[in-house]
């Protein structure tokens, strides 16, 4: 049961920790597979992408904490082990092939835009329950991932 005082009414909190928990798979998830692209790519632009997969996994991942930590401030649990993310992640599998930077690159660009638009369907969900807080870390979150989406698609023009 959700113990900590706020001004957000108890069944808007326990909706808020789920829409959390769901985007903390999710992004959970996006932060493993850019590790994965980071490990694996290959191709004429292997030092560049292996840099840039890198840097993008460590913004990911500190997004992954800030969602966390605002699960858990809201009196919740973040559900935030690997196997937990699994079960819930909407993101489709890692590819499996990185012989070919430009489809490696097409992959996490599907991955970032259906992250970026989930993100932003947050925010709204967390201002229609209340939680301006919750919405701002969200937009501050979706910045970051429409910057990043739009350096990973810039590789593709």
């Amino acid at each position: 049961m959700i113990r900590y005082k706020s001004s957000i009414k108890v069944g808007n909190k326990e909706e808020l920790i789920s829409i959390l928990n769901q985007q903390l798979a999710d992004t959970f998830d996006l932060y493993s597979q850019l590790k994965q692209a980071h490990w694996n790519v290959k191709g004429m632009e292997f030092h560049s992408l292996h840099l840039l997969f890198d840097q993008l996994a460590e913004q990911t991942l500190s997004f992954v904490d800030m969602i966390a930590e605002r699960t858990t401030a809201l009196g919740g649990v973040a559900r935030g082990t690997i196997r937990m993310a699994s079960k819930l992640t909407r993101l489709e599998q890692s590819p499996d092939s990185f012989d070919n930077s430009e489809y490696t690159i097409t992959k996490m660009v599907e991955r970032y835009a259906q992250v970026c638009t989930s993100t932003r369907g947050c925010i709204d969900s967390c201002e229609s329950h209340g939680d301006k807080a919750t919405a701002d870390l969200f937009t501050e979150i979706s910045r970051g991932l429409d910057k990043s989406l739009w350096m990973l698609e810039a590789h593709l023009l």
